[in-house]
Formats: C-alpha cells, structure tokens, sequence
C-alpha cells in the first residue's frame, strides 16, 4: 500500500501556508517507510496514488508539490497522471519537484529539457529539489534553469546546519541564483532554533522542515492505517 504523507511549506514572513510536499511511504504491514529506491516503483503507482490523492486535496493552500526522478519524469503515464491531477487540483498549482537520485539508465539533458517545456507548456510549474547535491548541482542543471520556478535546497543532504560559515555559504550561491531568475527559493530541513535564526538573518522566507511541521498521513480511505 502507497500513500502520500503531507508536509507544509511556510512563508515564515506572514506565518502563512504556501502548500505541501507530498512524500510518497510504503505500508509493510506494520509501519509506514520510504521506499528503498523510487526507481523501483512502477511510474503506474506513483500516477494513480497521485490522483487519488489530489481528489482527496480540497485545501486553500496555493501549491502542491510532488518529487518525481530523473527517469520517473520522463514516463508518459506518469506525465498523464500529473496533468489529470492537475486538472483537479485546480486552482492549487501543481509543482513537479525533480529530486536528485541515481537512476539506472542515463538520461540526457535533452530529454529533460523536452519534459520540463510540457510541464510548463501545460501551466505545471517545475521545480529543482536537492540543489547543490549529485546531478542537481552547477553547471549541471543550468540548462534546465529557465524552465524552473523554483529552487530548493536541502540542509539535510550533507548534515548541515546554518551555524556552519560553509552551509551558509552553500545557501547564499543559490539563494542568489533563485534572485537573479525571480524564482521562488525554499530552504528545506530547518530542524531547531539556530536553524531558524540563520535563516530569518539571511532573509530567507520561505522554508520547510521538521521545525515547522513533519509530514503527516493524507488517509486515502477511513481503515487506511495510522
């Protein structure tokens, strides 16, 4: 059993809810996990869960988004589900988060590009997910820069925290990429108080991480499992 959980992401300027994450978990019979590798779910799962779980989504929030792969994002039944699910999410935007993980067969900048010009060609904002880490680092996606409306990165993926001068350093160079190409730029895994002072002293708004909220099950049905 595939499920969504739900994690908010805050404008901490105005403390308002700019919309979630959903984070895909697989049920084993006793608790709810990450898969070991999405590269081993079928692109069918990933759809359908997402479609019923953008029915299930009545929220006034302004944005969905969801992680997809380098592989992932380049099957034709994955993209027909995103477009359906954008179709009944509307108003709430759907944002398609390309996340950085190895993927079994290589895929070229060209294929990426061609996708992220229909995703944004069909009103699906796309998104850049893990920053600064493996494939999503610079030069690697700047090709890809100016379909994105947005750039994430994540402190988690190298155990950072902003008291460290070098994460601070780390963020500012895509913070200032995200200015330069007027996209949206959220910090992700900000996990205590420090975290949240650094951020608010580099004028950071919009955030996301365990300090604000962790995800949380989206029940597609009433027996779903807790």
């Amino acid at each position: 059993m595939y499920r969504y959980f739900i994690q908010p992401q805050l404008n901490t300027y105005n403390n308002g809810l700019i919309g979630y994450e959903l984070l895909l978990k697989q049920y084993n019979g006793e608790f709810w996990r990450v898969p070991a590798s999405f590269n081993d779910l079928p692109a069918s799962v990933i759809a359908d869960t997402l479609v019923e779980t953008a029915k299930k989504l009545s929220l006034k929030i302004g944005s969905v988004s969801v992680n997809v792969n380098r592989e992932q994002i380049l099957d034709a039944k994955l993209m027909a589900s995103l477009i359906i699910a954008q179709g009944i999410l509307r108003p709430v935007r759907l944002v398609v988060e390309l996340i950085e993980e190895p993927v079994d067969k290589p895929v070229s900048m060209a294929q990426l590009v061609e996708v992220a010009t229909q995703l944004t060609d069909l009103g699906i904002e796309f998104s850049l997910d893990d920053v600064g880490t493996g494939e999503n680092t610079w030069p690697n996606i700047e090709p890809l820069i100016p379909f994105a409306s947005e750039l994430k990165y994540a402190l988690q993926n190298r155990h950072e925290h902003l008291t460290s001068e070098s994460a601070e350093e780390h963020v500012k160079f895509w913070q200032d990429i995200a200015a330069k190409h007027s996209q949206r730029f959220i910090l992700e895994g900000v996990e205590d108080d420090d975290d949240d002072f650094w951020a608010n002293q580099m004028k950071i708004d919009l955030r996301q991480g365990y300090y604000y909220g962790k995800p949380h099950l989206l029940k597609l049905h009433d027996d779903d499992p807790d």
